[in-house]
């Protein structure tokens, strides 16, 4: 059975958000044009996403969880963060949450960013810890987990 990828799941909160929204949107804390803050993490997520994609093709190496990474990329964006496409998609999340400027869409953000760690970013460092030994231990005492 093929895993689903982590686009499925930001696909999937994008729904969930945009779906409590109008259901269930328990408190509007702003509207136009303060929901416009919203823009500013979408576009960094964004670029965090393109900058770690292009160290992934630089170093010829799999963008694609659970598949063996063929280097370790300590160059940025990974030098501010061990997950930058992690932490970008969150970004963007946050992002359309701020900008839907209700409570209820922060719900499924923060359980991205819960699903992403425990399902994904811990088992991937796992396998980094094998596959790159004492230079893995090296950069994660340099870089954070997230932020």
């Amino acid at each position: 059975m093929k895993k689903s990828l982590p686009p499925t799941y930001l696909l999937v909160a994008l729904v969930a958000m945009g779906s409590l929204h109008v259901l269930w949107p328990i408190y509007r804390y702003w509207g136009f044009p303060l929901n416009m803050l919203g823009i500013a993490p979408v576009a960094f997520g964004g670029y965090l996403n393109v900058a770690a994609d292009r160290q992934f093709k630089r170093h010829q190496t799999t963008v694609k969880p659970f598949e063996e990474a063929s280097a370790l990329i300590t160059g940025f964006p990974f030098s501010v963060t061990r997950n930058p496409m992690y932490l970008g998609m969150t970004l963007l999340l946050l992002g359309v949450a701020l900008w839907l400027g209700t409570v209820s869409p922060v719900a499924p953000v923060v359980g991205f960013a819960i699903l992403m760690d425990l399902h994904f970013v811990r088992v991937e460092e796992d396998m980094l810890a094998e596959r790159f030994g004492g230079e893995w231990e090296r950069y994660r005492t340099e870089a954070r987990r997230w932020l």
